[in-house]
């Protein structure tokens, strides 16, 4: 660090986030025609649904890739493993990542007076553990492991492993 200069911040997923006023600062989940078309989240939600009880991997990262979900090679999605149904396009699964059954990569979060959106990325054979929860502008780096039914609301660095409500790093000492 230089003398005088003070140390640069890391983003945080909310600074990575996207945020959208309701009209009137309303309940934004009355608005969600407005920010989404009702067809495209029905098309979103139908081949989600496919997708979760779908046993053929294959069939499951077609479904997906199709409505706007970046699946890298190798990707493997539980069975009920869930995508955000509003913006499947923000979700991006790298190369033989798993994500594991009836877990949810959330990128939208509806508020009072605002929504807001953000990507969510899990890294190169980062695992996501049975009904983890990942919230919107969440990095899970490459290596990375979400333990079962944890709530991600941080950025989980490469290697590192998370668990817990919120999720925090496990001391494996």
């Amino acid at each position: 660090m230089t003398a005088g200069r003070e140390p640069e911040s890391v983003p945080t997923r909310h600074d990575r986030l996207d945020r959208h006023q309701t009209p009137a600062g309303g309940n934004s989940l009355w608005f969600w025609t407005d920010a989404k078309h009702p067809l495209r989240v029905a098309l979103n939600y139908v081949a989600i649904v496919l997708a979760r009880i779908s046993p053929s991997l294959t069939v499951k990262n077609w479904l997906l890739a199709s409505i706007g979900v970046t699946v890298g090679d190798g990707v493997s999605w539980g069975l009920e493993s869930t995508p955000d149904v509003f913006w499947p396009e923000l979700v991006t699964v790298r190369d033989d990542a798993i994500v594991g059954y009836d877990a949810t990569l959330l990128c939208h979060e509806f508020l009072q007076d605002e929504y807001r959106t953000g990507e969510v990325v899990v890294g190169e054979r980062a695992m996501v553990g049975a009904g983890a929860v990942v919230l919107p502008g969440v990095e899970i780096g490459a290596g990375a492991q979400v333990a079962a039914n944890s709530l991600v609301a941080d950025d989980v660095p490469p290697g590192e492993t998370v668990a817990g409500v919120p999720a925090e790093p496990v001391d494996r000492d």
